[in-house]
């Protein structure tokens, strides 16, 4: 979810196409529409519309929700040109973060007004400590094509940003002992004018926000807190997989902050060529060579299957070149459970050289049909 100090410079209703007064019912449908014209497993390796769907969720979460919708709304109803100090603390201004500490001090940091604007102006000391989500992370996977149609499980290897192993992210030597950062006196923000119209308040430089400080950093990380995190994981790829398509695996991304939630992973799936069958949706496609007796005469062939047990397809007299015969049930697996169909695609082959036999077969056929040539209408009226 977006911060609220990011609220007041975003217009929500617009990302989603409604009225700033238009009904919880509305705004549902209208993220909807818009979430399944825009979704990253519909439009794949389209930025523009996966930017889109990420703009359109992010509008959703906040006034899709009732509170969230209400601290939105009124954020983007202050004049907050009007609050702030002047450089030097003249007579009309003030600090509003002055205001929620009082605000906050007079019992209302329970919620409303002093929590609502807390997160924007920094006006807690617990802001540092809380549980965030991990990030999410995105890796590739090539799987092979019977792997793809029948789903498979795979094993991948990770690395990601994560609290130091053996700090556990506080940036100090294990064993020894914190005190408070003197530059924010532990509050883990620092005041700071911006643009010369109000006073917000900023993560501590000193202490990064942590607003404990330790003599001695911690050698493994040298102080950051961070480390990288290597580990592998089962991952399940689904049937029917598509070349290209992005898997959604929950909690499996980086590692949460302060016992916050992991983040998401998300797998690339690369689908390797198969020597013999094509897809197209939920259907297979098979190209198989017929010779011209066959094509001319009707046969019946033997074709292959994915599962590796032939079937047989009845070729009719008089085949062209490049028809398609249906196969039933021979595809690939929908989600559904049922099975796709397997197109047979004949291409008629022509010898590239004839024994003697066979040239005189071909020139009595040459004669038999010389009365018959194929290509008289081509010159009709011109």
């Amino acid at each position: 979810m977006t911060g609220k100090a990011d609220w007041a410079g975003k217009d929500f209703y617009a990302e989603l196409g409604v009225s700033k007064d238009a009904s919880a019912e509305e705004i549902k449908k209208a993220y909807r529409k818009l979430a399944r014209a825009n979704h990253p497993d519909s439009n794949p390796g389209d930025t523009v519309k996966h930017d889109k769907f990420k703009a359109v969720a992010e509008a959703y979460d906040v006034v899709g929700d009732p509170e969230k919708r209400q601290q939105y709304d009124e954020i983007r109803s202050m004049p907050l040109g009007g609050f702030g100090r002047a450089p030097g603390g003249g007579a009309g201004g003030f600090d509003f973060s002055d205001l929620l500490r009082d605000r906050m001090a007079g019992g209302g940091a329970g919620g409303g007004f002093g929590d609502m604007f807390g997160d924007i102006f920094g006006g807690t000391r617990t802001r540092a400590g809380r549980p965030q989500k991990g990030a999410d992370i995105e890796t590739t996977a090539t799987v092979s094509f019977t792997d793809a149609l029948e789903g498979v499980t795979i094993s991948l290897r990770l690395t990601s940003d994560a609290p130091c192993p053996d700090c556990h992210g506080t940036g100090g030597k294990p064993g020894t002992k914190p005190h408070i950062c003197p530059e924010c006196d532990g509050a883990g923000m620092v005041a700071s004018t911006v643009g010369g119209a109000f006073t917000l308040n900023e993560t501590c430089p000193v202490c990064g926000g942590r607003q404990l400080l330790y003599d001695e950093p911690c050698p493994t990380c040298r102080g950051t807190g961070r480390g990288m995190n290597a580990r592998s994981i089962q991952a399940r790829i689904p049937a029917g997989v598509k070349d290209g398509q992005r898997i959604r695996i929950r909690g499996k991304g980086a590692v949460g902050e302060h016992g916050g939630p992991a983040g998401d992973l998300y797998v690339v799936v690369k689908v390797s060529p198969h020597r013999l069958f094509g897809r197209k949706a939920d259907n297979l496609t098979l190209e198989v060579p017929v010779s011209f007796d066959e094509a001319a005469l009707g046969a019946d062939i033997k074709v292959p299957t994915l599962t590796g047990v032939p079937v047989t397809l009845k070729i009719p007299a008089g085949t062209p070149n490049g028809r398609t015969f249906r196969v039933r049930g021979k595809g690939a697996r929908r989600s559904d459970g049922t099975m796709g169909d397997l197109l047979v695609t004949v291409e008629v082959q022509v010898p590239a050289v004839l024994d003697a036999a066979t040239r005189d077969a071909v020139e009595a056929y040459r004669a038999a049909t010389a009365g018959k040539p194929l290509r008289s209408k081509l010159f009709e009226g011109a």
